[in-house]
């Protein structure tokens, strides 16, 4: 795979790999049960015993591999590293060409059940042709081997994908690191970047802008709240992603845990992960990470973009959807601030972080919404 070839890929996990798995699960090491009657020391033990006992007896993986096989998935090299993507082409011909990226702890799965409303859709003034890439060191892609694979170099690469995919003109859309690479992309190929979609906009606060409302501040007081004690995660992945990586890729009951935490933290769950997504739907996040061993080099992505992270101001239409339980809820004024030209903010009543993953309908909707005005 070189010289810009794009080469059909398939999902094929050998069984023995699902042996082992299923082997790992069940001679689990487990430690004590937590202190407290809630989640706020972490995943409760009772809760991971029954998730890891579903997932070695009950969870089907060959449904999944089944589902992600039924649609066009590629490998191309760029940039000397091997990126996987699903490529999703609507009836339509005229339809816009859209490359959504996803963020940390998700994949590709995130997407699964928009792209067959996005590509075709009821109105087809509304379809896209869906791209849907793995970041690099995530999923199917390849895990860098050297430093100075962070957002910017990224969006680079994403831009030579759409290029050698044939693409002049597309939409991009992002959440969590999708949403800096998505914004990224707007700023190292604005030409071709017909506008962009963000359901988690980054931003400073604003000199010399409106005085914020009681909703705002307090989402700005949730936003504290979740800095003081939901980013452990981010700490250690930005400083030692490495000696994260030894326990996570050895012991799927940890890999589970390190993910489902953040399934019940950061979506519009009421409490219970499982009252926002399956079992199946979080487990089949989790096997994305488990069965390439990508622990470690996902979690370098912090290394990488964290240190040097900037605001640069961003001139292509933009349009954002906030979710109610998303992690960072800034206000409009800040993003409007960066944002020079936002066509589109809308707060919907329901979802989460994982938005297409929690409310794939609501998502579409918000998609098409924004890009009717900017096609």
């Amino acid at each position: 795979m070189g010289d810009g070839a794009i080469e059909a890929f398939r999902v094929a996990v050998p069984e023995a790999e699902l042996e082992d798995l299923k082997g790992r699960l069940r001679r689990t090491r487990w430690p004590e049960a937590e202190t407290v009657g809630d989640w706020s020391q972490g995943v409760p033990l009772a809760y991971l015993q029954e998730l890891c006992r579903y997932w070695a007896e009950e969870y089907d993986w060959r449904a999944t591999e089944a589902r992600l096989n039924g649609f066009p998935q590629f490998r191309t090299e760029i940039d000397g590293l091997g990126i996987h993507l699903l490529h999703v082409r609507s009836p339509h011909d005229d339809a816009l060409p859209l490359v959504m990226t996803h963020g940390w702890p998700g994949s590709v799965v995130e997407f699964l059940d928009a792209i067959g409303p996005l590509t075709d859709p009821p109105d087809p003034a509304d379809a896209f042709h869906v791209v849907c890439p793995s970041l690099p060191g995530y999923g199917f892609s390849d895990r860098p081997a050297g430093t100075g694979w962070g957002t910017d170099r990224i969006a680079a690469a994403w831009a030579e994908l759409m290029r050698r995919l044939g693409y002049d003109r597309y939409g991009a859309q992002g959440g969590d690191w999708g949403a800096a690479v998505t914004t990224g992309l707007a700023q190292v190929d604005p030409d071709h970047v017909a506008g962009i979609h963000l359901n988690m906009p980054v931003a400073g606060p604003a000199t010399g802008g409106p005085e914020l409302t009681g909703e705002e501040l307090a989402a700005l007081a949730a936003y504290d709240e979740h800095r003081k004690w939901g980013t452990g995660y981010s700490r250690q992945q930005s400083t030692r992603p490495q000696t994260l990586g030894y326990g996570l890729v050895d012991s799927p009951a940890g890999q589970c845990a390190w993910i489902v935490e953040k399934f019940w933290a950061w979506t519009d769950c009421d409490g219970h992960p499982e009252n926002a997504l399956t079992r199946d739907q979080m487990l089949n996040d989790v096997m994305l990470y488990w069965l390439p061993g990508t622990a470690a080099s996902s979690g370098r992505l912090y290394w990488e973009s964290l240190r040097d992270r900037r605001l640069d101001p961003v001139e292509v239409p933009t349009g954002c959807s906030i979710f109610p339980k998303e992690i960072a809820r800034l206000p409009r004024s800040w993003v409007e601030g960066r944002f020079r030209d936002l066509r589109y903010w809308n707060e919907v009543d329901k979802g989460g972080h994982f938005a297409a993953f929690e409310q794939p309908e609501l998502f579409v909707d918000e998609v098409r919404r924004f890009f009717r005005l900017v096609r």
